[in-house]
């Protein structure tokens, strides 16, 4: 059963709780590939941030589906495990991508908006979110923890500088506080037929801040999954949705963990250079001195590529 170690702002409703137990309490034998590693991921709601979850609802494959797809040309089936990891190295390596399209995994997440409009960019799922115009979300908002909250960057027009401290670490978490409360308190008011008519909820709506929490299902294969991965689980994405691709990473490693210690070495832990950096590089090893003059890349260029060659 899962063990509820959250606080106060417990992420999971009484009744959230009692379907998961439900559903995990349920056995049932099948023909179909099984990932052991998964099916004891599966309902399990993993906390993240302070009101949000994810949790798997299902999934379809695993390490050997994978394989089984990129050997259906010559018509053999699963080797070894050891011919299986290289070959999966091997798809990884050379960017093959329908062998890992083979399974699919459908997550329940709870987000905020304001993580969730940016999480949806990644336009290669299918998506069912919660719908405000018919039902009422929930009081919970998103408010950073005070090691998040931190001042506009003044190199990176999208990114964060340093930690805000003191009173003004202080003033802004009372502003988001009383904000979101009194945002809250108008939707309420807002929708209510205390002797009225009240607002369409479709309208009121547009009044909730963008820190409010919803939920959806999203549903994608192991491809494109991986491709949210490399870019949300990296160190220089937003912390907020960071930490959701942190959490599925996890699940992931236990449901297919051939691919994705593949994944590990070759996306996440991997490089792309251009045919200039390359060039340096040959030079470098040569023992031969470069610049950003001599290199012919851009200001931007050359100190992504020092950075590069500075990781580890």
């Amino acid at each position: 059963m899962i063990q509820q170690e959250w606080d106060a702002g417990m992420p999971l409703s009484d009744a959230q709780q009692s379907q998961i137990e439900a559903a995990r309490s349920q056995q049932t034998t099948t023909r179909r590939a099984v990932s052991p590693g998964m099916e004891e991921r599966l309902y399990t709601a993993h906390q993240v941030l302070d009101h949000g979850f994810v949790r798997v609802i299902d999934y379809m494959g695993d390490d050997n589906a994978i394989v089984q797809a990129a050997r259906v040309s010559y018509g053999e089936g699963t080797k070894h495990v050891s011919n299986d990891e290289g070959l999966i190295r091997y798809l990884m390596r050379h960017w093959h991508s329908t062998p890992f399209e083979m399974c699919e995994v459908k997550l329940h997440v709870k987000l905020p908006v304001f993580v969730a409009r940016q999480w949806i960019r990644h336009r290669t799922a299918n998506v069912n979110e919660y719908s405000a115009r018919y039902s009422i979300l929930d009081r919970e908002f998103y408010i950073p923890a005070p090691d998040h909250l931190a001042a506009q960057s003044v190199v990176n027009n999208q990114g964060r500088g340093a930690l805000l401290e003191g009173e003004e670490a202080a003033r802004v978490l009372k502003i988001l506080k009383e904000d979101s409360g009194r945002a809250y308190d108008n939707y309420e008011a807002m929708i209510s037929d205390e002797g009225q008519q009240g607002l369409a909820r479709e309208l009121a709506r547009m009044n909730l801040p963008a820190n409010i929490y919803t939920q959806w299902y999203w549903k994608v294969d192991l491809h494109n999954l991986f491709h949210f991965l490399r870019l949300r689980a990296d160190a220089h994405a937003q912390y907020e949705i960071r930490v959701y691709a942190d959490e599925i990473c996890k699940i992931v490693a236990d449901w297919v963990p051939l691919a994705f210690a593949a994944f590990e070495d070759y996306r996440k832990g991997g490089a792309t250079m251009s045919a200039r950096a390359m060039e340096c590089v040959r030079k470098l090893i040569a023992g031969e001195e470069v610049t950003q003059e001599t290199s012919g890349m851009s200001k931007g260029e050359w100190r992504e590529f020092q950075a590069l060659l500075a990781q580890g």
